[in-house]
């Protein structure tokens, strides 16, 4: 168990107003967590102090070498005032696989659970009640060994970050327009694709820019060898339900293993919907548009839980998903996982856990 020091601010922000929209990940709340790891000494010095700068020396090696994670869960506010984490043990899980793939040293999961829980719990007052808005949680390490040489570090940051946000997507659950990659790629099989770290992501960059001028709002990548299966969107996986079947990329070394998306596939197993994971590619998936079997297309992600996909287009195709709108079983897992998350409807599966 953490022995966490307490450095409460002395200058607490003002709340956003309750009636502007909030902006995913541009507010952040008055305190953050941190942990210093060193080699032979281990995790230590674990403090909850005012949020503010990072002092970092410009050798660090998290500048030249990227080394680092990041994760990303939310805390909920229920009508009775608790509140309520989502599955926090499979984020815990997941930083600790990212962290072994980036030769970061792991993290004790109960240590991780429980920074989330004194940070959420110290600025319990952020979190937004308003529908559709929670608190975004941002656990990150990164690599602070001021040495320029291509090695792990010795030296390392965790930091746990709070913003209270409202949708991720400006549509809301309004369906996005997805514009498949045909010219770069995310990630390959045996590369870093399955860790949750900045390199996955700048590396969407250039795609998402292209997709951003084309009037998309994010980019759908193929794998890296055939360039013709599916594998996930920029921010989110992503889900198919075509005749009654609900398909979604197969885990393959290369597509982030999302939350939400081991969320979705349990919810099917639970429902008694059939449910794939296999390789899909744009081939089929065309197939399924044209011949009226494609009912329902959605990404799943911690940011956005539900995003409902209206238009594909790929090279010079373009797709509409059924009428453009949202799909009745789209509108059903985002109902049932919120509902969950808000305490509003019951947790028969033991996904949340309440900070107290």
């Amino acid at each position: 168990m953490l022995n966490i020091r307490y450095e409460k601010t002395t200058a607490p922000k003002e709340l956003p107003a309750a009636d502007n929209p909030l902006k995913f990940g541009t507010i952040f709340t008055d305190h953050m967590f941190l942990m210093d790891y060193e080699e032979g000494k281990g995790w230590h010095d674990a403090r909850i102090v005012p949020y503010g700068p990072i002092s970092l020396e410009p050798s660090a090696m998290v500048f030249h070498y990227g080394q680092e994670m990041f994760e990303g869960l939310k805390a909920y506010k229920t009508e009775d005032g608790r509140t309520l984490l989502f599955r926090p043990n499979k984020n815990a899980e997941r930083a600790n696989n990212s962290n072994k793939r980036l030769c970061i040293p792991t993290i004790p999961e109960e240590d991780f659970a429980q920074a989330v829980k004194a940070m959420v719990k110290m600025d319990e007052r952020w979190i937004p009640t308003k529908p559709g808005t929670s608190l975004y949680i941002r656990p990150f390490v990164i690599a602070t060994d001021p040495f320029l040489g291509v090695r792990p570090s010795n030296r390392y940051l965790f930091a746990v970050i709070l913003s209270p946000v409202g949708a991720y997507y400006p549509e809301g659950l309004n369906p996005v327009k997805i514009w498949i990659e045909d010219e770069y790629v995310r990630a390959i099989k045996g590369g870093i694709g399955e860790a949750k770290t900045g390199g996955n992501y700048v590396a969407s960059l250039a795609s998402q820019v292209k997709a951003h001028e084309e009037g998309y709002s994010q980019v759908l990548w193929l794998d890296g060898k055939e360039r013709k299966y599916i594998e996930e969107v920029g921010a989110m996986n992503i889900f198919f339900k075509i005749n009654g079947k609900v398909l979604t990329p197969e885990l393959n070394g290369s597509i982030l293993p999302g939350v939400t998306r081991d969320s979705v596939i349990s919810l099917c197993k639970h429902w008694n919907v059939p449910v794939e994971e296999r390789r899909i590619s744009v081939e089929e998936l065309y197939e399924a548009g044209k011949d009226g079997s494609l009912e329902e297309v959605f990404g799943t992600g911690t940011a956005a839980v539900i995003s409902p996909v209206g238009h594909l287009r790929f090279e010079d195709h373009v797709l509409m998903v059924g009428d453009g709108g949202i799909g009745e079983f789209s509108q059903k897992i985002y109902d049932t996982i919120t509902g969950i998350q808000l305490g509003k409807v019951e947790d028969t599966l033991g996904w949340t856990v309440e900070v107290v």
